[in-house]
């Protein structure tokens, strides 16, 4: 599979972008990039402070009969982000708080709303992410947030960060046939947090 970049200045949220262009464009997969987003989404309704200069991405595709089912991407999803700001972050500590945030030295730096929608009779699933590239807001949490340049003081460009990211979805499609949820979760309770 290969996802098609859509590429946007100001959005509500990517995730209702990919939406859009399944239901009206009909398209089957892509990434949808988006500079700012005005109303971008948390979990439970939550709001997802979008500063610009940070990265706001939407992967989508058609769940295939021979895909993993829908709840096993809320595991596959954040281990396949968490392993690209590895990549970025070398020497940095992430970790997952499930079912949608990844952590970079004990702070938030990332989150991931999955949605699956049904459009003419198949499914789709939409993996919103939002990472924190440049900047982070105060969340009045019990977390932190950070972002990559405080932590390692590189200043990354978000398209390289979406382009690892892509190559890590084919790269997982690519190798479907050797997929086990059981790796997965191994990998996922090493690194989790509560």
């Amino acid at each position: 599979m290969k996802f098609k970049i859509y590429k946007y200045d100001n959005v509500t949220s990517s995730n209702d972008i990919a939406i859009e262009l399944i239901k009206s464009k009909k398209k089957l997969s892509g990434c949808v990039c988006a500079k700012f987003q005005s109303k971008g989404r948390g979990r439970y309704g939550k709001k997802w402070i979008s500063k610009k200069g940070n990265l706001f991405a939407t992967i989508f595709f058609h769940l295939g009969k021979k895909y993993p089912v829908f709840n096993e991407f809320s595991l596959i999803s954040p281990i396949i982000v968490s392993d690209v700001i590895k990549k970025i972050c070398t020497g940095s500590n992430i970790s997952l708080k499930f079912p949608n945030d990844i952590f970079l030295n004990g702070k938030k730096v990332c989150g991931i709303l999955q949605e699956k929608i049904v459009s003419e009779g198949k499914n789709f699933l939409i993996i919103g992410i939002g990472i924190n590239v440049i900047s982070s807001p105060n969340l009045n949490d019990r977390y932190k947030a950070t972002n990559i340049f405080s932590e390692t003081n590189k200043k990354i460009n978000i398209n390289e960060i979406v382009d690892l990211i892509i190559f890590s979805y084919e790269n997982f499609f690519k190798k479907l046939n050797s997929y086990n949820y059981k790796n997965f979760k191994k990998r996922a309770d090493l690194i989790s947090v509560n």
